[in-house]
């Protein structure tokens, strides 16, 4: 079964970048595009009035809009347009279920605007089956030009980022770009380590001979699998977020992955994810853990 690229639009600028992002994607991958609009009877702030028929009308017409507009832009790419109805959250972890990925728009340095005020858009990425990316209006098919990486984070053992590192790389080959691939390191506290670790550690020669041995063993699947794509290994010492944050500049797209926590206020999905995709000037995939 073929999935779609699934874009949430909401009629703001930062909705129609995710929706141009969506099309150019599912374009390189060969895929179908979706376009949604979730909507549960509510008031939209930038429909007509407050009968809920003219509401109805006015949620249809956005997404048939935006679906023509990457339509005159990919005259060959199947696209479909839908209204979900039900709630918000609810309605875009349904779609992402279905699709290969969801996108949407981003305010940036905030909350996601549109039906994705606050807590709702944490939500539908804490909870969603599969990648969630994020676009920012400002977004534009320049930024994808040759020379600027995929950069994505790596941690633990191989398997803890494969989801990760599998999007970023497919990312990557159906774009002709690069992955740089990133694993950050502290100094933990002596007592942390287990006899077994610390033979580990001599072996590798000390604390940073052993993260990029480590950071090695984890791309090296990935290099087989691709090895058209070209990859870069990158260490440093620093909190996860930090060091991504300091290569969002040279990436057109940036992978991290979450793991996701439930709460008495809610789901959480990880500082490093939420630093990211808050700050990064570029597109943000979150992708969870498999």
């Amino acid at each position: 079964m073929t999935h779609p690229i699934t874009v949430g639009v909401d009629g703001s600028d930062e909705g129609r970048a995710a929706a141009a992002w969506a099309g150019r994607e599912a374009v390189r991958r060969g895929l179908p595009l979706r376009v949604v609009y979730a909507w549960h009877g509510q008031l939209h702030p930038l429909a007509g009035g407050p009968d809920r028929e003219e509401q109805a009308r006015w949620a249809q017409e956005l997404v048939e809009a935006a679906a023509r507009t990457v339509t005159e832009r990919h005259a060959d790419l199947s696209v479909s347009a839908e209204v979900l109805e039900g709630g918000a959250v609810d309605s875009l972890v349904a779609a992402a279920s279905d699709a290969e990925t969801l996108v949407l728009g981003s305010r940036g340095h905030g909350a996601i605007v549109g039906f994705l005020i606050g807590s709702v858009g944490q939500q539908v990425i804490a909870e969603a089956a599969g990648p969630v990316v994020l676009v920012r209006a400002d977004d534009n098919a320049a930024s994808e030009a040759a020379g600027r990486e995929i950069v994505v984070g790596q941690q633990g053992g191989p398997d803890d980022s494969a989801a990760g590192l599998r999007f970023a790389f497919e990312t990557a080959a159906a774009r002709g770009a690069s992955v740089r691939v990133v694993r950050a390191w502290s100094l933990p506290p002596l007592f942390t380590y287990s006899p077994g670790s610390l033979k580990l550690l001599d072996e590798a020669g000390g604390l940073e001979p052993f993260e990029k041995k480590a950071l090695t063993e984890a791309v090296q699947p990935w290099r087989e699998q691709f090895p058209e794509v070209p990859v870069t290994e990158y260490v440093e010492m620093g909190s996860a977020g930090q060091v991504l944050l300091s290569l969002a500049a040279r990436a057109q797209l940036m992978v991290v992955q979450r793991r996701a926590e439930r709460s008495a206020v809610g789901s959480r999905i990880g500082s490093v994810a939420h630093a990211v995709m808050h700050h990064a000037p570029c597109p943000v995939a979150v992708v969870p853990h498999s």
